[in-house]
């Protein structure tokens, strides 16, 4: 609820979740106010600028390939999840992918930009936002957003 006691709409919080969202993985937009990140430091360039190699090399116990497809598998888990899954999931099987060479890397990099992709498409539905949607609304963005970081702390020692 706002101060003034109204709430905000429905179309303004999808808006704004997609927004940050879109900064975590594109990067802060061309010509357009940056939320939290510098130019150009998404996932997608991060990804890119990474190698196999180096995606799989160990730091403090784990890889970017991991965190990658952990980031991924929440993506996808989560969208599940606000569309009304109820099974439990195995979260230690989104751990499972430590190293890669090349062609896996670059599948793992497009299977990424497919789950950004359909969860933007999970947030636009139509549908009751309650509290729990909410929550894993925001989920998508702070774990991303804390993936991203990690997997860029990790590049940098590369």
């Amino acid at each position: 609820m706002q101060e003034d006691g109204s709430t905000i709409s429905q179309r303004h919080f999808v808006e704004a979740v997609a927004y940050l969202l879109r900064e975590t993985f594109e990067g802060s937009p061309e010509g357009q106010p940056s939320a939290y990140l510098d130019r150009g430091v998404g996932v997608f360039a991060t990804m890119a600028s990474v190698s196999a190699e180096s995606a799989s090399r160990h730091h403090n116990g784990t890889t970017i390939a991991a965190h990658t497809e952990h980031a991924k598998f929440y993506l996808d888990r989560l969208c599940e999840y606000m569309n009304g899954r109820t099974e439990d999931v195995n979260w230690e099987d989104s751990w499972l992918i430590e190293t890669v060479d090349n062609e896996e890397w670059a599948a793992l990099q497009s299977s990424v930009r497919n789950a950004y992709e359909s969860c933007l498409r999970c947030l636009a539905q139509d549908r009751t936002w309650a509290d729990m949607q909410i929550g894993m609304a925001i989920g998508l963005v702070a774990h991303s957003a804390y993936h991203l970081g990690a997997i860029r702390q990790m590049a940098k020692g590369i």
